[in-house]
């Protein structure tokens, strides 16, 4: 701001002194135009003709006004067109209402969805939890049925329902056997009746067949052995000791946690808390 009004001042300074030479050269010139032609030599004549010619020319060329500066356009920050860009993108790509949070919160649903840990269902619980064993061998009281000795079974047989979507997991997948002391006849007709009216031959893969029934304990140790399960589910702590030797697992179903006899054999207060589902 100084300069340029320093440079101002100068020029009009240079200006004004251009005026008084050009008024004094005119005094003169007329002085000269007034005396008759004939006394001036022809050198003379040249001479002010060519600083007459010179002063104009000098004068026009300090009067013409200087071209302004040429002013630089401001550059813009990368920034802003970046910015702009960007805004015009999302505002194309993104409908009216819609803010970039928003899709960037729906987008992180979707993955946290995608990746969440899938919750297995009761049949791959029972296939992991039985190591993939094949053929099951299982008591009926106390783990199967409400009851929990021979004598209740003479008046009547009861299926637990809790039990019941583990036990037919258990028929699709493995080859069971359910198997019992009975004291008559009658007891095991209202085992049978029991099951049946559960669901469990026609929903699952048992057949009455593979419900066996004994007068002894010791009975039920040799069905097991003779059958040779990849598991048996007992409650008797006896006879799970005396198979630990010839059974692969074993499941003792008590309420009261035991001590365990051997690293076959695994505890639990029933076979549905087992498998997760009590």
């Amino acid at each position: 701001m100084a300069s340029s009004s320093s440079l101002s001042s100068s020029k009009d300074y240079l200006i004004q002194l251009i005026k008084r030479l050009g008024t004094y050269l005119t005094l003169k010139m007329s002085n000269i135009f007034s005396i008759s032609l004939q006394k001036l030599d022809p050198r003379s004549v040249g001479a002010v003709a060519g600083l007459a010619v010179a002063i104009i020319f000098t004068f026009r060329l300090m009067r013409s006004p200087a071209a302004p500066p040429r002013r630089q356009p401001k550059r813009q920050a990368p920034t802003t067109s970046t910015s702009a860009i960007s805004t015009q993108s999302n505002a194309t790509l993104m409908p009216s209402g819609v803010s970039s949070s928003s899709v960037d919160l729906r987008a992180q649903n979707v993955v946290d969805e995608f990746f969440q840990p899938v919750k297995p269902t009761l049949g791959q619980i029972v296939r992991q939890k039985l190591s993939e064993g094949r053929k099951v061998t299982c008591r009926l009281l106390g783990v199967i049925l409400e009851e929990s000795c021979p004598e209740e079974l003479q008046k009547q047989a009861t299926v637990k329902s809790s039990v019941l979507d583990v036990l037919l997991e258990i028929t699709k997948f493995c080859d069971l056997y359910l198997m019992e002391r009975v004291i008559d006849d009658e007891s095991e007709k209202n085992v049978l009746l029991a099951l049946e009216n559960a669901g469990i031959f026609t929903s699952g893969g048992l057949v009455k067949d593979k419900v066996l029934f004994c007068s002894t304990e010791n009975g039920r140790t040799s069905f097991v052995r003779q059958l040779e399960p990849d598991w048996h589910i007992d409650t008797n702590p006896e006879i799970v000791s005396q198979l630990a030797r010839f059974i692969k697992y074993q499941l003792h179903v008590s309420a009261v946690r035991p001590e365990r006899t051997a690293a076959n054999v695994l505890s639990s207060p029933s076979l549905e808390h087992f498998f997760g589902c009590d």
